[in-house]
């Protein structure tokens, strides 16, 4: 398992305040209170491995597949339905929403192997990832994917409650692969497809996938 570079910063704080929270607590608390400090040591080693835990890279086999759809990250899908867009599209689109939990690896993977043809930031609110809104007003970076097929594809990386930084990678012009990164979001959030309307869905609401690996929908002809 490798460690993201986006944690760096956050593990190296983590690490600093492990340092001084149990050095002040050897120095500060008396010897009588041992068992405070050893409560003090395990809670904060905890939560040190929490933040580590939280920018893992599991090592897995990726789907490389012209004709799937992949996950773009890993968590629960929440949304399946039929939207009219609200950003660059202009016709019926095909949605198709994942949640991350704090607990799931948030590395976020390109769908599809494709020209980058749109990249936009929005500010915008914080609300829980799950609220319907929270793909219009949310903090959102959206990617537009170009396949050879002439297919486009959106994904939105939209921040959540506790979100505090989208990172996104592309730049338009590029081609990139299926399943090589495309950004990451710290600490919650949700990652939106929009998609052609002949894409024949392959998951269900509430099905656990895995950002690279799950197939998520299919071209059709």
């Amino acid at each position: 398992m490798k460690i993201h570079k986006e944690g760096r910063g956050s593990i190296a704080i983590a690490s600093i305040v492990l340092l001084l929270v149990n050095g002040g607590s050897y120095y500060l608390i008396s010897e009588k209170l041992a068992l405070v400090k050893a409560l003090i040591l395990l809670v904060t080693l905890g939560i040190w491995g929490l933040v580590i835990f939280f920018f893992r890279i599991p090592s897995r086999v990726m789907t490389q597949d012209d004709t799937c759809i992949t996950a773009p990250c890993d968590g629960t899908v929440v949304v399946i339905e039929e939207v009219e867009p609200d950003e660059y599209f202009t016709e019926k689109r095909l949605q198709v929403s994942v949640f991350m939990s704090v607990f799931n690896v948030h590395v976020n993977l390109n769908p599809i192997k494709g020209e980058v043809v749109y990249s936009q930031y929005h500010k915008g609110k914080h609300l829980v990832a799950w609220h319907p809104k929270s793909s219009t007003e949310n903090e959102r970076h959206s990617v537009v994917y170009r396949h050879k097929n002439g297919e486009e594809v959106l994904a939105k990386q939209i921040a959540g409650a506790l979100a505090n930084r989208i990172v996104n990678y592309l730049e338009c012009g590029t081609v990139v692969e299926q399943t090589d990164q495309m950004g990451f979001i710290k600490f919650g959030s949700r990652v939106d497809l929009v998609l052609p309307i002949s894409c024949k869905v392959q998951v269900q609401l509430g099905d656990k996938v895995q950002g690279g690996v799950t197939t998520l929908a299919k071209w059709q002809g």
